[in-house]
């Protein structure tokens, strides 16, 4: 019995140690749970955040190529535009030269004028793309009348005008004859389905331009008094440009520079304007025919 005791006591010892090492084996599983559990959580974290990187990035990438592809249907969009004004050119465009130089009014050289038009656009390269139409001693209704027959693309007014933003014609005796502003507008939105331009080459204009582009693409007025030789210089330079195909805005600066050129101290006296949304840069009014 002894023996046997002995024997339990070994057993009952070696059980506790067993139980004792059960107990440290417990706490460095549950440790290593723990840790595992911390390692899982920071996998999931860094896991987010990446996911969160990418979604990001292909947010960006698809944000850029919706900027890329809008600005590539609109620069298509524009070149179609573009194409269609140039497509929608006549190839023949006429200018409508309307001449009064009343007998009660100083007398102009319109005649020089119409003449140095007519031989600056015949040296031009696009010659046969331009052509001018002349009316003289034009009385008021005569500008309608004239309008109607040549369906001009530009209308060009030479002759006197007033501080009152009026053009003269004449009257049936050949005397002058004022138009105001208000009855010029209404003409050109009246008549303005192929009108492009209108080129007021009378003094103190510039009113008149800047009213009629409410119906046209652009027009040209004189802020002042003009000279005869300025107003056949700038005015032939500017159609001869026309000719060689170039944008209003390019022929308007050549006119200019002709003045300059020649020493015409008036080129600050023609003012160009256009209508909204219109670029004169890019206004061309000349489509060269194909026999050109």
């Amino acid at each position: 019995m002894k023996s046997k005791l002995r024997e339990a006591e070994r057993s009952a010892k070696d059980l506790a140690k067993v139980e004792g090492n059960i107990g440290k084996l417990e706490n460095k599983i549950a440790q290593e749970s723990k840790r595992l559990g911390e390692a899982e959580k920071a996998l999931a974290r860094e896991q987010s955040r990446e996911t969160k990187k990418r979604e990001q990035a292909a947010k960006r990438l698809a944000d850029s190529t919706n900027r890329k592809l809008n600005q590539i249907d609109s620069t298509l969009e524009t070149a179609v535009r573009d194409i269609d004004a140039l497509k929608s050119l006549p190839q023949t465009i006429h200018v409508l030269f309307l001449a009064a130089n009343p007998l009660d009014e100083d007398e102009l050289r319109l005649d020089e004028e119409a003449r140095s038009i007519h031989e600056m656009i015949r040296k031009s390269e696009h010659r046969d793309s331009v052509k001018l139409e002349s009316r003289w001693a034009v009385r008021p209704l005569d500008a309608l009348q004239a309008i109607n027959e040549v369906q001009p693309t530009i209308v060009h007014f030479s002759g006197h005008g007033s501080d009152r933003d009026e053009i003269v014609f004449q009257n049936e005796q050949g005397n002058a004859k004022v138009v105001s502003l208000a009855a010029i507008v209404q003409m050109m939105k009246a008549s303005s389905d192929k009108i492009r331009l209108v080129f007021f080459n009378s003094c103190y204009s510039r009113g008149q331009a800047e009213a009629v582009v409410e119906h046209v693409d652009a027009a040209i007025g004189m802020n002042d008094s003009i000279g005869d030789e300025a107003a056949r210089v700038f005015a032939s330079q500017f159609y001869s440009a026309i000719g060689f195909g170039k944008s209003v805005r390019t022929a308007f600066e050549q006119g200019k520079a002709a003045l300059m050129l020649e020493d015409i101290r008036e080129e600050d006296i023609p003012e160009l304007f256009v209508a909204n949304a219109v670029d004169s840069e890019e206004l061309a009014i000349v489509q060269p025919s194909e026999d050109a």
